[in-house]
Formats: structure tokens, sequence, C-alpha cells
């Protein structure tokens, strides 16, 4: 199912076809603190694997997420941007709302992401700190695509 919404002259998408992926290669390699140096063909992966939405003005895309879920009871956000020279708009906020507004994305148990610095922008959208922190555990491995 594509979903889309408008917000003149800006359109969110989950079309794939649309996603210009060397940007979003780019962006997360070059410009993101969480996957720098990230390998084109892992990001060619984790879009095909995922839930993705393309933040667009015409044929330009200016913003990505993805999610990676069951589509039943879980749902991860990751890789969420906005270009630079785009932000201060809203678009953040909107990509959000979006992400949220999925019909394929509801009913579920829970809904998850890190940040190092979007907490305010992510509390708009409801989410909290972990209420149990106690139960989370990770594996981590921040280097993975370090050269």
């Amino acid at each position: 199912m594509i979903y889309e919404v408008r917000r003149d002259p800006f359109l969110i998408s989950t079309d794939k076809e649309k996603i210009d992926v060397a940007l979003v290669h780019h962006f997360l390699s070059e410009s993101s603190y969480w996957a720098k140096n990230i390998p084109l063909e892992v990001v060619r992966t984790s879009i095909e694997n995922s839930v993705c939405f393309g933040v667009y003005e015409g044929d330009d895309q200016v913003g990505f997420a993805r999610v990676t879920t069951d589509k039943a009871t879980f749902s991860y956000v990751g890789d969420v941007f906005i270009l630079e020279a785009y932000r201060g708009r809203g678009l953040s906020k909107w990509l959000m709302q979006s992400i949220l507004a999925h019909p394929e994305l509801q009913g579920f148990r829970r809904w998850i992401l890190a940040t190092a610095d979007a907490h305010g922008l992510y509390a708009q959208s409801g989410f909290k700190p972990l209420a149990k922190p106690e139960r989370w555990m990770e594996l981590h491995e921040p280097d993975v695509y370090r050269t």
C-alpha cells in the first residue's frame, strides 16, 4: 500500500520508487551521528525491508524516515532526517504525525526510537523516556560501519 499526504508544496510518500537512495545514503553516511560511514548496500537493504517515508518538494527529496515493524505489535522509528535547508518549517513534526497516522501502522503495543538530540520533537508525538529502562537491554556496535 502506498500512503501519501500532501501539504503544499510538500508530499510525504511511502512509495519506494520515489526514494533518492543516493541522497539518503549521503545524509546517513556523511551527516548523521548514528550511521556514519554506512555502506550503500546496507542503506538499500534497510529501505527494502522497512516502511519508508520520503518527504518531497516537487521531485526533490528533502527528508526521510523509516519504520521497522512486524505490522502487528511493534515499530521502531529510525533514520529520521530533514535536509538542513528545509528545517524550521515543521516538516519533522508533520513527518512524525504522518508516520503515526499510517493506516497499516495502527494498534501497536509499542513504538520505540532512539535519539541523542530530538527529544522535544518526539515528545510532541507522544514519545516518552522508557518507563522501565531496567527491563531493556541492547547489543550495540557503534563502530560497525567504520572502515
